[in-house]
C-alpha cells in the first residue's frame, strides 16, 4: 500500500507537467493576433449588444449628406437627393406625394398611400393617408430607420428597440418587446425584425406563412412583400416563404446578391456587378429588368420596380412605367393615339408603331401597312384602313375587336373595353362592353365624329351638338346645351367639347381639375383621357389640366406642336417635323437626379490570411452600396474578426458578410494561427514515458526490496 501511495504521489506531478502544463504553454506561445492597423475598433452589436445596432441601410452617411434612395408604394415612387430634400411622382390623391417641403430627410419609405421620411435628428415625418393612424410619429425619437406597410408605420430606434404606429388587426403592431433588432420591414400585414445575432422576427398575419421565419440563420438584410418575406444571407443567396402563387419565393437558386425588394407578388433582387433579377407576377411588366444595369439600389411596389443608378438617376418599370413616353426615336409620324399604358404612331407611310405596355399584344403593329387613322384602348388598338376596313390587337375580353366584318368607315374610337366606327352615311357602330349602354348608337344620325370614355360613348353632330351614350354617373353625357362645337373628347368619366371660337366645355368628373377649362381660348385641338384635359393652342404650344401625379400635363415647354394625344397618364405630342415629344411616368423619372454620393473603402488583412472579396486596397462605392466582404486564412490559420469602422459591417465575427458604405471607411480582416495539437501529444507521450520509466523503477525497486527480504529471511532460519 505504501508503494502504491509512493507511485500515485509521483505519477501525480509527472502527468500534469508533461500531459497539461508543457501544451499549454507551447500552444500559448504560438497564438498570436496580428493588427497592420492602429484603428480605433467601434464595436458593432454583435461585438457588443450594447453598443446598439449597426447603422442600418440608406441611413444617415458618414460626412452629414443623405445617401440617395428610392421608394416605392401602391401607386408612387419617391426618391431621396443627397441634399436631403425629397422628391415624389405618381398618386397623390391622399397628398402622399406632398414631399417637396422636407428637409434634413436621411431615410425614405412608401407605403400603401403614405410616405414617410426620416430625419437627422432621429424624428420621423409623414404625409398622406392616416386612416389608421399610421401617420402618427410625431412623438417618436432616436429613429435610425423607418419602413412603411400597407397601414403601418414602423420604427427602429438606436438601442435596438422597435416602435410601431398603424393598423394592428393582425399583431403587425406588437413589436414592443422587441430587442437587438438592426433592421426592420414592413409587409401588409406584418411586420420583420432581423437582430444583431443573423436571426429573424417576425409579428402579424401569417396566413400564407409570411411570418414563418424562426428558423431562420444567418441572415443580413430582410424585406417584406404583401404575403411573402424574404432574407438574404451573407453568402449573397437568398431564402423566402410565403405565398408563392405568382414564384415570387422562387429565389433559391439567385446568388451574389446584396439587396432585396418585395412587392405585392414580385421580388427583385440587386447582385454585386449591378444588375437585376426578379421573380413573381409579371402582369404590368414589373419583373422586365433583365437589361437594367449600373444600379445601385432596388426597391419594389405594389406592381412596379424601381432602380436607382449610379450616376443618380432612376428607372421603372411595371404600373403606368410601360415605357408609353419612349417615342424619342419616332420620325414622320402623322397622328397618334394613346391608351392606358401604351402610344400608337401613324407614319405618313400608312405603316404603324407602338411603345408601352404590351401585355395583351396590344402593340404588336409592326406589319400594319395602309392605315389612315389609329385609335387606342386600355389594353387594344384599333387601325382604320384606306379601304374602310379594320384591323385589331390587343385585349379582347369584351369582343371590343370583333371588327373584322367592319367595312366603308371613315373613322374609329377606341374606349376603355368597346370600339366605335363612323359610316360615311353619319351612323355609328360599336362593339365591346356594354354594361352601361355605351353601344347603343342606334339612333344616331348626322355624326362626324366619334370618341369613346371608359363607359360612355360621344358623337359630333354637323350641327355643333353633341349625341351621348352610355354611363352619366358623373355628369359625363350633360351636354344638352353644348352648340357650335366643332371637335369633341371623352375622357376616363369626363367629356370636352371645342368650340368654333376656340373656347373649351367640359362635364363629368372633376376630381382632379380636368374640367377647369372655363379660361382657355385660342384652342384648335382637344384631347381628354383618364382624369386630364389637353390643349393645342394655335400658336402651337400646349396647356393641359387634370392629373399631373405622373407628370403627364408638364407640357408647358412643348412648342411647335401639330397634334395632341392624351393617354391614361401620359400626354403626347406631334411636332411639325413628325417627331414626337411625350409627357409622363418616364419623362417625369427621367428628370430626376438624386445625387451622388461616392465614399472610399479600405480593406486591409492580417498575416494569415487576406480579403479576398472585393479584394484589398481603396474601393470606391456609392454611399448605401451594400458591399459583401469575404475573408480567407491561410493554411494553419483562421478568421478572428473584422476590425476598423466595423459598425458599417452587420456581423464583424463572420467572415462572410456585408459591409453598408455610409462614409469613408477603413477596415481589417484579423487571423490568428490555430494552436498545434503537437505540443499535447508529446506532452502526454512523455507523460506515459515518464509513468512508465517510474513504474519500471519502481517495481525494480520493489523486487529488489523482495529479494533482500527473502534472503534476510533464509539466514534468519539458518
Amino acid at each position: 500500500m505504501k508503494d502504491r501511495t509512493m507511485l500515485l504521489a509521483a505519477l501525480l506531478p509527472i502527468v500534469l507537467v508533461f500531459g497539461l502544463v508543457l501544451p499549454a504553454a507551447a500552444a500559448q506561445a504560438s497564438v498570436t493576433v496580428h493588427l497592420l492597423n492602429d484603428l480605433s475598433v467601434i464595436r458593432s452589436p454583435v461585438d457588443n449588444p450594447a453598443a446598439g445596432p449597426a447603422t442600418p441601410l440608406n441611413s444617415a452617411t458618414g460626412q452629414g449628406q443623405a445617401a440617395p434612395m428610392v421608394a416605392a408604394g401602391r401607386d408612387h415612387t419617391v426618391g431621396l437627393r443627397a441634399d436631403g430634400t425629397v422628391v415624389a411622382v405618381g398618386d397623390n390623391r391622399f397628398g402622399q406625394c406632398a414631399v417637396g417641403n422636407w428637409t434634413g430627410i436621411i431615410q425614405i419609405a412608401a407605403g400603401s398611400q403614405y410616405t414617410v421620411g426620416l430625419k437627422a435628428d432621429g424624428m420621423a415625418v409623414v404625409v398622406g393617408s392616416n386612416v389608421y393612424g399610421q401617420c402618427a410619429v410625431g412623438n417618436w425619437t432616436d429613429i435610425i430607420q423607418v419602413a412603411a406597410g400597407y397601414g403601418h408605420t414602423v420604427g427602429l430606434k438606436s438601442d435596438g428597440t422597435v416602435v410601431a404606429a398603424g393598423y394592428n388587426d393582425g399583431g403587425q403592431c406588437d413589436v414592443g418587446d422587441w430587442g437587438d433588432i438592426i433592421q426592420v420591414a414592413a409587409g401588409y400585414g406584418h411586420t420583420v425584425g432581423l437582430r444583431a445575432d443573423g436571426t429573424v422576427v417576425a409579428v402579424g398575419y401569417s396566413g400564407s406563412g409570411q411570418s414563418d421565419v424562426g428558423g431562420w440563420r444567418d441572415m443580413v438584410r430582410v424585406t417584406a412583400g404583401s404575403y411573402h418575406t424574404v432574407g438574404l444571407k451573407a453568402d449573397g443567396t437568398v431564402i423566402a416563404v410565403g405565398s408563392n402563387a405568382f414564384g415570387q419565393c422562387d429565389v433559391g437558386n439567385w446568388t451574389d446578391i446584396v439587396q432585396l425588394g418585395a412587392g405585392s407578388d414580385h421580388t427583385v433582387g440587386l447582385k454585386s456587378d449591378s444588375v437585376v433579377v426578379a421573380a413573381g407576377r409579371n402582369n404590368y411588366e414589373q419583373c422586365n429588368v433583365g437589361d437594367w444595369a449600373d444600379i445601385i439600389q432596388v426597391v419594389a411596389g405594389n406592381y412596379h420596380t424601381v432602380g436607382l443608378r449610379n450616376d443618380g438617376t432612376v428607372i421603372a418599370v411595371g404600373y403606368n412605367y410601360y415605357g408609353q413616353s419612349d417615342v424619342g426615336g419616332w420620325a414622320d409620324i402623322i397622328e397618334a393615339a394613346a391608351g392606358w399604358g401604351h402610344t400608337v404612331g401613324l407614319r405618313a407611310d400608312g405603316s404603324v408603331v407602338a411603345a408601352g405596355y404590351n401585355a395583351h399584344g396590344q402593340c404588336e403593329v409592326g406589319d400594319w401597312t395602309d392605315i389612315t387613322q389609329v385609335a387606342a384602348g386600355w389594353g387594344h388598338t384599333v387601325g382604320l384602313r384606306a379601304d374602310g376596313s379594320m384591323v385589331g390587337v390587343g385585349d379582347n375580353a369584351y369582343s371590343q375587336l370583333n371588327i373584322g366584318n367592319w367595312t366603308d368607315n371613315v373613322q374609329v374610337a377606341a374606349g376603355v373595353w368597346h370600339t366605335v366606327g363612323l359610316k360615311p352615311d353619319g351612323t355609328a357602330v360599336a362593339v365591346g362592353d356594354n354594361e352601361y349602354r355605351q353601344l347603343n348608337l342606334g339612333g344616331w344620325t348626322g355624326i362626324r365624329q366619334v370618341v369613346a370614355g371608359w363607359q360612355h360613348t360621344v358623337g359630333l353632330k354637323e350641327d355643333g351638338t353633341v349625341a351621348t351614350a352610355g354611363d352619366n354617373t358623373y355628369g359625363q353625357r350633360n351636354i344638352g346645351g353644348w352648340t357650335d362645337i366643332r371637335q369633341v373628347a371623352a375622357g376616363f368619366r369626363h367629356t370636352v367639347g371645342l368650340k368654333v371660337d376656340g373656347t373649351v366645355v367640359a362635364v363629368g368628373d372633376n376630381l382632379y381639375g380636368q374640367c377647369d377649362i372655363g379660361d382657355w381660348t385660342d384652342i384648335i385641338q382637344v384631347a381628354a383621357d383618364f382624369n386630364h384635359t389637353v390643349g393645342l393652342r394655335s400658336d402651337s404650344t400646349v396647356i393641359a389640366t387634370g392629373d399631373n401625379s405622373y407628370g403627364q400635363c408638364d407640357v408647358g415647354g412643348w412648342t411647335d406642336i401639330s397634334q395632341v394625344a392624351a393617354g391614361g397618364y401620359q400626354t403626347v405630342g406631334i411636332k411639325a417635323d413628325r417627331t414626337v415629344v411625350a409627357a409622363g411616368p418616364e419623362i417625369e423619372l427621367a428628370q430626376w437626379n438624386l445625387g451622388v454620393v461616392e465614399y472610399d473603402l479600405a480593406i486591409s488583412s492580417s498575416v494569415g490570411g487576406s480579403a479576398t472579396t472585393p479584394g484589398e486596397g481603396v474601393f470606391t462605392y456609392n454611399a448605401g452600396w451594400v458591399a459583401r466582404l469575404v475573408a480567407e486564412p491561410e493554411r494553419g490559420y483562421r478568421f478572428v474578426n473584422w476590425t476598423g469602422d466595423v459598425d458599417a459591417i452587420v456581423n464583424a465575427k463572420a467572415a462572410t458578410t456585408i459591409i453598408i458604405v455610409q462614409g469613408d471607411h477603413a477596415i481589417t480582416a484579423n487571423f490568428e494561427q490555430i494552436p498545434t495539437k503537437w505540443p499535447l501529444i508529446v506532452g502526454i507521450v512523455l507523460g506515459v514515458v515518464a509513468a512508465g520509466l517510474a513504474i519500471l523503477f519502481l517495481s525494480r525497486r520493489r523486487a529488489g526490496r523482495t529479494k533482500g527480504t527473502k534472503k534476510a529471511a533464509r539466514k534468519k532460519r539458518r
